[in-house]
This record gives C-alpha cells, sequence and structure tokens, in this order.
C-alpha cells in the first residue's frame, strides 16, 4: 500500500486540490487501477498492440480519409483540421485532432465562452459545463453533420496513438477545464492514456449523463485489461453504425 501511493505521489496523479485522505489511503478500487496502469501488460502489450493497429488502421483509412478531407475543404471555410488541448496520462497536455466539423469562427467563441463559464462558476454541475450538445446544433457545417454521425471525424486520432499521446481504448479526452468536475474521480482518468474509443462512447456517447461518463472512466481504470481492450474495439463497431448517441 506504500508502495502505491508513493507511485501516485511521484507522478502527481492526485492533484494538491485532492483532500489528504484521498492519496494518504487509496480506496482498493484506486489500487487496482494504480497497478494495473504501471504493469508491464499496459506498458508493453497495449503499446505494442496500439502501434501495430493504428499503423494498419491508417493505411486501410487513408483513401476514406482523404475524401473526408476533400469534403471538409470544399464545402466550408477554414482549416480541414480541428486541433485543442486536452489532458493525456498524467495531465500531460496534447494535441488532439480531427477533422473540422464546425465553422471556424463559431466554435472558436464557443470554446471560450465555456471556459470562461466554468471559470466563473467553479462548480461541479452540469450547469456550469454545457457537456450536453444541443440537438440541432448550428456550429455545426453540412458535412460535419455526416462525419460525426459516422464517427469520422476522430480518425485522424490514429495519428496521435501513433505517436503515443493516445491509445485505442481509453477514458474519454478532456480538457483542463474538466478537471475539477472529475473531482477525486480524476485520478482514474489520470493514470491511463485518454482513447479514440472507450466504455463512454460504446455505451451511448451523448446520451449519457455526465456523472456516468465518470463512472465509465472509473470503470475502465480498476478493471482494465487487454482483453477489456478488445470487447470494447468490438462493441466499436455496431456503436459506431447504429450512431447512437452521435451528435
Amino acid at each position: 500500500m506504500t508502495a502505491n501511493v508513493e507511485t501516485i505521489s511521484n507522478v502527481s496523479v492526485l492533484r494538491e486540490t485532492f483532500p489528504a485522505s484521498t492519496w494518504r489511503r487509496p480506496s482498493p478500487l484506486l489500487s487496482s487501477a494504480v497497478k494495473r496502469s504501471f504493469s508491464l501488460r499496459y506498458a508493453v502489450l497495449k503499446r505494442t498492440i496500439d502501434i501495430v493497429l493504428s499503423s494498419l488502421l491508417i493505411i486501410l483509412l487513408f483513401p476514406v480519409m482523404l475524401a473526408v478531407a476533400l469534403a471538409v475543404a470544399l464545402t466550408s471555410k477554414g482549416p480541414v483540421f480541428f486541433t485543442q488541448e486536452r489532458l493525456g496520462r498524467f495531465g500531460v497536455p496534447f494535441r488532439i485532432i480531427k477533422f473540422r466539423s464546425m465553422y471556424s469562427r463559431q466554435h472558436k467563441n464557443n470554446v471560450q465562452a465555456i471556459n470562461e463559464t466554468h471559470r466563473e462558476m467553479h462548480q461541479r454541475n452540469e450547469q456550469a459545463y454545457p457537456l450536453n450538445k444541443d440537438v440541432p446544433d448550428p456550429r455545426i457545417t453540412p458535412v460535419g453533420r455526416i462525419i460525426r454521425k459516422l464517427s469520422l471525424d476522430e480518425l485522424p486520432q490514429l495519428f496521435n496513438v501513433l505517436r503515443g499521446e493516445m491509445s485505442l481504448v481509453g477514458p474519454r479526452p478532456i480538457v483542463e477545464a474538466e478537471v475539477a468536475l472529475y473531482g477525486q474521480e480524476f485520478a482514474y482518468y489520470d493514470l491511463f492514456k485518454p482513447g479514440i474509443t472507450g466504455l463512454w462512447q460504446v455505451s451511448g456517447r451523448s446520451d449519457i449523463g455526465y456523472e456516468r461518463r465518470i463512472g465509465f472512466d472509473r470503470d475502465y481504470a480498476t478493471n482494465w485489461s487487454c482483453g477489456l481492450d478488445f470487447e470494447i474495439l468490438t462493441r466499436t463497431i455496431p456503436a459506431v453504425i447504429t450512431m447512437r448517441g452521435a451528435y
């Protein structure tokens, strides 16, 4: 138990905003998550799977990505790709890559408004951070609506996986403003690389409330295994086809 506490402290998994009782007496669930995230299987086997599968998918899906890039470029003004700073493992920031699905200026203004609102409120509730997306969302372009429904906007994240910033399967990638919403549960997220897909994505995506999203990240962290990753990857296919919760 002492070794687990020292490990958590060294990598700054638990932030200074957490109560002292959280890091002095880790729960059995957190201890399980720490053990799994620092295992040889996670460091070597999972990374090997990520490199092999992401490389194959980039090659196989390159024609699709090229078609999406052309559709985005020819139907609305702005860059083909949208990048945004997200938090990676141990809170290390990285730039997530997506195909742009929104009108550039409106999207930029919206992100700034969300962050400003959250900084002012500092409350852990869904009013403080408008996570539920409006349907239909006027910020989304016609092409963007299609590629979001089919999850094609997320294909460039395969390059994030190849670079080691993300994993094919993992917790949902979040922005800095969401850390306070996670509270003590952020430790579970912080231990693992964020994923293109995960328990939240295959369980309803935007139809799932925020508290349940956090619960899915916690469940993934405490029960991680390569078998669980393959199960989630398998469930991702019907989730994309049915387009449940995709807006």
